[in-house]
């Protein structure tokens, strides 16, 4: 049985961080909206687990960094953590969702095009990682949201191509209903997860060690949502 979702911040100071977000449009309210609606789908998640506005809104201010240009997605749902990403993006930018579920991947398409956004638009369904590589260039900004579990082969198949000064980004690396808070935090702590913790929790944990010992990444954690990893990319070792 899935357990509730730990709580990061405090209420209130998780209502200070909402007031610098940028403001839902009215396409992201429906879309909160339907989140919360599907939330009993999803025992132990106050509604569909997206990255929520104060998330998407640390999202829409990591990709309007200067030089964020080609971002893909690792599991896009319904779009709503891609509407973040796409707000934020000029004409010359390029952004990718890939979802396994048709169904998600077609109401993803339906929200994101109404933003009527200047940015190149891909909805791709099937395996993010397999769509990844057939992917040619590097991309600028990568979001992995999909299946906790999947985290580390994600980042072996990402971390040669993020563009020098480019960030990976994971959500759910604190808590989620299927992440066993406690031990993952004793085991980064001492560096052994117990034996019998989850696969999600063991996902997060080798995928949170191996960031934070590959030298060309530097790695700050977040303590919004569900805990978020952000990841800069140095480029390669010895580089100027």
């Amino acid at each position: 049985m899935a357990a509730p979702r730990i709580q990061i911040l405090p209420t209130h100071s998780e209502q200070f961080v909402q007031t610098f977000a940028p403001e839902p449009d009215a396409v992201q309210e429906e879309m909160t909206a339907l989140a919360e609606e599907r939330g009993d789908r999803f025992p132990g998640e106050a509604s569909f687990p997206t990255v929520g506005h104060t998330v998407g809104g640390w999202l829409h201010q990591l990709a309007s960094r200067p030089g964020i240009d080609r971002v893909f997605e690792f599991g896009s749902g319904f779009g709503y953590s891609a509407y973040w990403l796409a707000r934020a993006l000029d004409g010359s930018g390029e952004l990718v969702l890939t979802e396994r579920d048709q169904d998600e991947l077609d109401l993803a398409r339906e929200f994101v095009e109404r933003g009527e956004f200047r940015a190149s638009i891909r909805f791709e369904q099937g395996d993010a990682r397999s769509i990844f590589e057939r992917t040619t260039g590097d991309f600028d900004l990568v979001l992995l949201d999909h299946k906790n579990d999947e985290y580390p082969a994600a980042f072996e198949t990402v971390a040669d191509r993020l563009s020098t000064g480019g960030l990976l980004v994971a959500d759910n690396v604190m808590t989620a209903a299927i992440i066993e808070t406690e031990p993952l935090l004793a085991g980064l702590q001492n560096g052994t997860l117990s034996a019998d913790t989850n696969a999600h929790t063991r996902g997060v944990f080798e995928f949170l060690q191996a960031v934070r010992t590959e030298p060309r990444f530097q790695t700050q954690l977040l303590p919004i949502g569900g805990g978020v990893a952000v990841s800069r990319h140095g480029g390669e070792i010895g580089d100027e």
